[in-house]
């Protein structure tokens, strides 16, 4: 009886998770020589003709280039090649990409590398289809219906685009950075092997794990309502994340570490930790835009100096949620005391904390500003976000 009457109290007491869909189509092979068996993967989906996309040229060195053709010659899969695909991935080369795909009349994209890599065969995936402008679906012209199917190999744990329907692009000339969400461009099949990622470097490491935190750290803090147990899942992602990144700076070759790292990053933006919340945003991603668009800076780099500042301006918005951060993540009282712990954490794994650590001078806020307003009206963050509001939050960094 005295069980039944705390249930009773305690569901009194708190409103239950939210209706929601959760879909995630994507079928993750994780493992030690999974890549090998990518042309088997890409068979069995009934593909016969890839677009083989690539960054600039690091899987060459490590012989993943090779081995990818192996696999998708073994198995009768017909490829045209896509290189040099930049870091914050330009329009540009999507475009070439969207042409290349359409000549040659491709059934389904690879990407094989990081974020940057997947990010650009989503797009190329929906421009294929389209007779359009690719670049009418980012700033909402055109909702995506559909696209080639997507596969990829990881080589980076990051942006979680393994798994899920994100894709961000650089216009080159307007210097807008805007995004794509569809489920249509989740992939059918992704590989995570962390022996692929066994090779970046310690600043990307701490990058890496400063985006994956953010992109689980955002809606908890700008949730109108957070289920206690989404708020578990994501305290536990960025624990799991600072401990795993503290092991691998000591330790690159610790596979278990890695491993464990590559799966905490797919978690951060699988779709999972959101689901039953309600409202919530990403403010910080949105102003980060502005200073890889504009400065071309690592897109983890721009996080960890934006998230502190943003913090500081943010906290009394929402300070419960402040010091619940600051009391399960640091064993901390105070929200100031875990704004300041997690920026001492980013600094502490060598990832910059202010502009002047990105190189871009205090005269270049206000253009900074300027171009996350932008991205904050497609994204519909302006009311909220003014241009003399974000600039208040980056004269905090």
């Amino acid at each position: 009886m005295l069980r039944v009457i705390l249930l009773k109290k305690y569901f009194q007491a708190r409103t239950l998770i939210k209706d929601f869909s959760y879909y995630n189509p994507t079928k993750i092979e994780f493992g030690k020589g999974k890549e090998k068996e990518i042309g088997r993967y890409i068979k069995e989906a009934g593909i016969t003709k890839v677009l083989f996309a690539y960054g600039m040229g690091s899987i060459k060195k490590s012989g993943l280039y090779d081995e990818t053709l192996a696999s998708l010659n073994k198995y009768g899969i017909e490829y045209v090649e896509l290189d040099n695909i930049v870091s914050n991935p330009l329009l540009s080369r999507v475009n070439d990409g969207v042409k290349l795909a359409k000549e040659t009349k491709v059934q389904a994209v690879l990407g094989v590398g990081g974020g940057s890599v997947v990010d650009s065969v989503k797009a190329i995936a929906i421009g294929a289809l389209y007779e359009g402008d690719v670049w009418d679906f980012f700033t909402n012209k055109k909702p995506v219906e559909k696209a080639l199917r997507v596969f990829t190999v990881m080589t980076l744990a990051a942006t979680a685009s393994e798994m899920n329907g994100n894709t961000v692009i650089t216009h080159d000339e307007t210097k807008q950075k805007l995004s794509i969400q569809s489920v249509v461009v989740n992939p059918v099949l992704s590989v995570i092997n962390p022996d692929l990622m066994a090779s970046v470097s310690k600043d990307y490491l701490a990058y890496s794990a400063v985006d994956a935190i953010a992109h689980s750290i955002e809606i908890y803090f700008t949730a109108s309502y957070h289920a206690n147990f989404n708020s578990r899942l994501v305290e536990s992602i960025i624990k799991s994340m600072m401990e795993t990144t503290q092991i691998l700076i000591k330790e690159p070759d610790n596979y278990d570490a890695r491993g464990e790292f590559a799966w905490i990053a797919t978690q951060a933006l699988n779709g999972l930790t959101p689901a039953g919340t309600q409202g919530g945003s990403f403010p910080n991603h949105m102003i980060e835009h502005a200073l890889s668009a504009l400065y071309n800076v690592a897109h983890g780099a721009g996080l960890s100096v934006v998230i502190p500042a943003w913090m500081k301006w943010y906290k009394n918005q929402n300070l419960p949620m402040f010091e619940r951060f600051a009391k399960e993540i640091f064993g901390l009282s105070t929200a100031d005391e875990g704004i300041a712990a997690l920026e001492n954490w980013f600094e502490k794994i060598g990832s910059p904390i202010t502009l002047e650590g990105l190189n871009i001078p205090k005269n270049g806020i206000e253009s900074l500003a300027e171009n996350a307003y932008e991205v904050g009206k497609v994204w519909g963050l302006a009311e909220a976000y003014s241009v003399e509001t974000i600039k208040e939050i980056l004269n905090k960094a």
